[in-house]
């Protein structure tokens, strides 16, 4: 059966877009078609795939996989995309809610650039001590819908993210379901830059939008930033994070914003 797809970007972090409100692929089949799509030599290629459902809670629901083919419960930059695509597709209107695995989402679409309001951030760890290959780090966690742990480097170019990041993310630290790992350089009092490494990607990234929040939120609890946080990520793009503080707390109001580009539509026929 033929498929039609929508290929998008956010900043850099890709992603195959499919409607599955009327179900083109039964459940037990998507794992192995994500990993076999998110190919980027055999097939379309992608960090990973967001299946548009319908939902009785919110605007739409997404069904959401890695490129491993493993379900994750938000993704900052597929949120923004997604929003994006239901508005262009006429599913839903310019201000919307998403039903994730972390809980409902809202958005705000305004032409190319989108801001997605994200569930409350929770489980803060600071300096948690990790030793890999003779460095010791101390390392920042926090859950912005899923898990990130946060390393602070100087230069961030300096970093070689693959090892680094594959080391953290498999620490027992963070067992049993791993962390995605984001090198943070502090560039002035509202700007970061980071390189990540995601969990299910099992590489870096140009981008993760949970990352980027989790950085400036981090960032301000160690008095390093100031919100609105402007994030520099690895594809070149700035993301803007704006937060409430409440009693010293940014747990509620966290917003991220910034482009989501459609790539190029298509129809896959061989999967």
């Amino acid at each position: 059966m033929a498929i039609q797809f929508t290929k998008m970007s956010g900043s850099g972090n890709d992603f195959i877009i499919i409607d599955n409100r009327v179900p083109v692929l039964d459940d037990d089949k998507k794992r192995d078609f994500v990993r076999r799509v998110c190919d980027r030599k055999m097939s379309i290629g992608a960090d990973g795939v967001i299946f548009v459902e319908n939902s009785d809670r919110a605007d739409i629901k997404w069904d959401f996989y890695n490129g491993d083919g493993s379900s994750a419960e938000m993704c900052g930059n597929g949120g923004r995309c997604v929003a994006r695509y239901a508005v262009e597709k006429n599913i839903a209107p310019t201000k919307l809610t998403l039903e994730t695995l972390a809980g409902i989402v809202g958005a705000e679409v305004n032409d190319t650039t989108v801001k997605v309001k994200l569930t409350a951030p929770e489980g803060l760890r600071q300096d948690i001590p990790v030793a890999l290959n003779g460095t010791q780090y101390q390392v920042d966690s926090l859950n912005t819908g899923v898990p990130h742990a946060i390393i602070y480097s100087d230069n961030v170019e300096d970093v070689n993210v693959k090892e680094a990041g594959h080391g953290v993310r498999f620490h027992e630290a963070f067992a049993p379901a791993g962390t995605n790992v984001d090198f943070v350089e502090k560039t002035g009092d509202h700007t970061l830059k980071i390189r990540t490494y995601e969990r299910g990607v099992e590489d870096e990234t140009l981008a993760c939008g949970t990352g980027v929040v989790a950085s400036a939120l981090l960032s301000y609890y160690k008095k390093m930033v100031q919100p609105p946080v402007e994030v520099e990520t690895r594809g070149g793009d700035i993301l803007k994070v704006d937060f409430e503080v409440t009693n010293g707390k940014a747990d509620s109001g966290v917003y991220l914003e910034g482009p989501a580009r459609i790539a190029f539509e298509g129809t896959l026929v061989e999967y």
